[in-house]
């Protein structure tokens, strides 16, 4: 992971496109935003884009497609969202029916790609300052679970808001809130901190998405809305087709992650 870390966006994403990294991208092409995928058909792209609009904080909009192109030209020109993406997960009305790695053969002329900020994006300015992040450190997936926090519809979409964690000392907890909250183009400050049950989560220990992460005494747990959030909602709102990143296999763009910072 220390060796992806210094390789450039483009040539990630080649090593993707050729299936040479299938897993998680935490860690990769530091200093370079990190987004979350949805696409949807054009009939409901615009239930979505109101559904980002009125829950930003799950679902930073960062680019949007135009229909039937596969192209963010808006974070990364010469990328392809159908082959750029370690897995991904296909949700037909409304059930995950399979996880793959290339979704040419699924992608239809009038389909909308919508990429949203990911927290993978502020790891980077906190382990520059010298917070550590669990899951890099254990080499797994970020831990992520559905609340009861509910998300604001729109449309068709509705939903539980699903959050992402990260255990820390209550010291670099408060710096964490600091550089988070700069980036709100990556989901912000986070939305709860401590009891996991005061937000429906009933066993830390047992994510819905991810891997569970060691939480060491005297740590409490840092939770950020999460870019996931819409495969939950899928789950829910039960559109025809909806082809999201598998949790954690996020799409490198070339936007730099001072792009994002409201500093």
């Amino acid at each position: 992971m220390i060796y992806y870390a210094m390789i450039s966006p483009v040539e990630i994403r080649e090593l993707i496109r050729k299936q040479e990294i299938t897993g998680p991208t935490a860690g990769m092409s530091k200093g370079f935003a990190q987004a979350n995928l949805v696409i949807l058909k054009k009939e409901h792209a615009f239930d979505f884009l109101l559904f980002c609009q009125r829950n930003p904080k799950p679902c930073p909009l960062l680019d949007v497609t135009e229909p039937g192109s596969f192209h963010p030209s808006k974070i990364a020109k010469d990328a392809d969202i159908r082959k750029d993406i370690p897995k991904y997960r296909i949700y037909k009305d409304g059930v995950y029916t399979e996880e793959v790695t290339d979704i040419t053969e699924y992608w239809e002329d009038d389909m909308v790609g919508f990429l949203l900020g990911c927290s993978f994006t502020f790891e980077t300015p906190m382990l520059e300052n010298g917070i550590p992040i669990r899951h890099i450190e254990e080499n797994c997936n970020v831990p992520m679970y559905k609340t009861n926090i509910q998300c604001e519809k729109a449309g068709m979409f509705e939903g539980p808001t699903v959050v992402s964690m990260r255990p820390m000392t209550p010291e670099d907890a408060i710096r964490a809130i600091q550089i988070t909250t700069n980036l709100p183009g990556v989901h912000g400050a986070p939305i709860h901190i401590g009891d996991p049950s005061q937000i429906g989560i009933q066993d830390i220990s047992k994510p819905d998405f991810g891997d569970a992460v060691t939480i060491k005494e005297g740590e409490v747990p840092v939770f950020w809305a999460c870019g996931v959030t819409p495969q939950a909602v899928a789950m829910q709102s039960k559109p025809s087709i909806m082809i999201t990143h598998a949790p954690g296999h996020m799409f490198i763009s070339d936007l730099k992650d001072r792009e994002l910072s409201m500093l």
